[in-house]
């Protein structure tokens, strides 16, 4: 048995998808037999990024309570990864994107005092992301090959992709009913009101979708519900406890999830352990590189019409939603705990 922390980082009254994996981790941990706790390094508003990465640097996760020592530490987002320990193992969900893919959104909206002092900020950034993920790991995974791809990019850092399974959870298909589902956090990159577009499309006529999750976005979404006159075909549920998911997962006839660029996108694998298809777009990131089109899927451009097209395509076709969830499903089984446990903790070589 051994002794494990995880360390992700984590914001104030928030959350993320890279919470869901590290306490999903834990209890798999847990479940396996070692004893593992999730260890919540802060992440600083913008100009106090230094604090958080240098306070993250002086936690000390090489001794318990009791005075007994951590065996292995496994580090997910920014600054968590500066964390030291002797055996620390990066499973990487994400940097700082601002100062990476989407600096030259972030930086258009600044002032150009701001964009001098964002842009010093951005260079220190790089460079001790880069140490930090070199020098103060002993092995680096990425989530997906996304972030593989922006590792290499941004730095030309190596890193190996293993994508996180499910959280377990007690998923199940209770039937393909006549609505789609998203379950997301109501931010731009998550691009719900590009769904909201879509069933607003004649291809998707009389198709009804019900999205769980809130954000910055919800008054703005509820609005362009209103103004399409989808009141009646679109539901904003809020924040759902896991039942509630869970419920959803197994009744809905599809899943719909078309972020931008997303680093891995939890909610795909969640969907295929629930023997649902998922349409998503091909700029999605980690969903575009989960789903194949025509086997547990539909991937289409990031277009209303192409999305409404999909959305029809799956109800009207309950054997074709069907057909897709099993084959979801056997996807699924190729993601598993034991074998990320194992390669996590250095056994998979073993």
């Amino acid at each position: 048995m051994a002794r494990v922390a995880v360390v992700t980082s984590h914001p104030l009254f928030a959350a993320g998808g890279h919470l869901v994996i590290a306490e999903g981790l834990t209890t798999a941990l847990r479940e396996a037999g070692h004893d593992a706790t999730v260890v919540r390094t802060p992440q600083n508003r913008f100009g106090r990024q230094a604090g958080a990465y240098y306070s993250t640097w002086l936690t000390d996760v090489e001794l318990a309570g009791d005075g007994g020592s951590i065996d292995h530490v496994v580090s997910l987002r920014f600054p968590s990864y500066a964390v030291r320990h002797p055996s620390h193992v990066c499973w990487l969900n994400h940097r700082m994107r601002e100062y990476y893919d989407q600096w030259s959104s972030f930086r258009s909206t600044l002032s150009w005092r701001a964009r001098v002092k964002e842009h010093v900020r951005r260079q220190v950034i790089h460079k001790v992301d880069r140490w930090l993920l070199t020098r103060n790991v002993s092995r680096l995974f990425a989530q997906s090959r996304t972030i593989q791809h922006r590792l290499q990019r941004w730095g030309g850092i190596r890193s190996e992709v293993l994508y996180p399974p499910p959280p377990p959870r007690p998923y199940r298909c209770e039937g393909y009913g006549d609505y789609l589902f998203i379950a997301s956090r109501l931010s731009p990159l998550k691009r719900v009101d590009l769904v909201i577009a879509a069933l607003a499309r004649p291809a998707a006529k009389g198709v009804h979708c019900i999205i769980a999750g809130d954000g910055s976005q919800r008054s703005r979404l509820q609005a362009q519900i209103k103004d399409l006159g989808l009141a009646d075909r679109v539901q904003l549920l809020g924040n759902v406890g896991e039942s509630e998911l869970v419920r959803h997962l197994a009744h809905c006839r599809a899943v719909c999830y078309p972020p931008q660029a997303e680093d891995y996108g939890l909610l795909t694998l969640e969907a295929f352990v629930s023997g649902k298809a998922v349409i998503t777009c091909s700029d999605s990131g980690g969903p575009a590189e989960l789903v194949r089109t025509g086997e547990e899927g539909i991937v289409v451009p990031p277009k209303p019409d192409s999305l409404a097209e999909a959305f029809r395509q799956v109800m009207d076709d309950v054997n074709l939603a069907e057909r897709f969830g099993r084959n979801a499903q056997t996807r699924a089984r190729e993601f598993t705990w034991d074998q990320t446990i194992r390669h996590l903790l250095g056994e998979a070589e073993a």
